[in-house]
């Protein structure tokens, strides 16, 4: 297996995923340069992270694929939720918050050169787009206060997701300090040995 990443984007969350598996796999780190790569382009035509070539050479793209597909290939990792309809439901549940309500939050702080040519309004659309990422971050904490993990009382590949997100908050200057759900459940995840071992790979610890 073999995962294209850009070190701290979203294909971190599949890194970790992996590391939690435990099977023998690759990633290849990629300057941001090479994304628009003939070679690159060739394997994901969207120019994105993160892509995933299995051990047969079939590749996988978008980051919720990715994710889903380490789960229920690897049932034996417990990462698809209780083994019920509804707990691998509510992975899925929390899989589509994250990647549809908060990543795309995130793109006006990231590039607000997308929404607005002038520069001078630039810092207010961040500070907006601030005010919605702590919003939905909120949400997530209240969520937390009634149990350890996004779907329930073991981890899931939501979980990693997640974790990744809220490190762009604390570099992106998204205030979250007063949600001690959030930073418990961050700093349980900051201790884990696979998420350490990817940050380490990803040149981010």
């Amino acid at each position: 297996m073999k995962l294209y990443c850009l070190p701290g984007a979203c294909s971190l969350a599949d890194h970790i995923v992996l590391e939690w598996i435990g099977k023998p796999y690759e990633v290849k780190l990629l300057g941001r340069d090479e994304l628009k790569s003939p070679a690159y382009l060739a394997i994901n035509p969207a120019a994105s992270v993160p892509a995933f070539v299995d051990d047969d050479g079939w590749v996988l793209t978008e980051n919720v694929a990715i994710l889903n597909y380490l789960a229920d290939r690897f049932p034996e990792a417990g990462l698809a939720g209780d083994g019920t309809p509804r707990g691998r439901a509510e992975v899925n549940r929390w899989l589509a918050f994250i990647n549809s309500d908060l990543h795309k939050s995130f793109v006006p702080l990231f590039a607000p050169h997308r929404f607005l040519d002038d520069e001078g309004q630039h810092e207010a659309l961040q500070n907006k787009a601030r005010q919605n990422v702590r919003g939905l971050l909120e949400r997530v904490d209240r969520h937390l206060a009634d149990q350890p993990w996004l779907a329930g009382e073991e981890r899931s590949v939501a979980d990693p997701y997640l974790y990744v997100v809220l490190r762009w908050a604390a570099a992106t200057g998204v205030d979250t300090a007063d949600l001690a759900h959030l930073a418990k459940f961050q700093a349980r995840l900051a201790a884990d040995p696979g998420v350490q071992t990817a940050l380490r790979a990803e040149g981010q610890a």
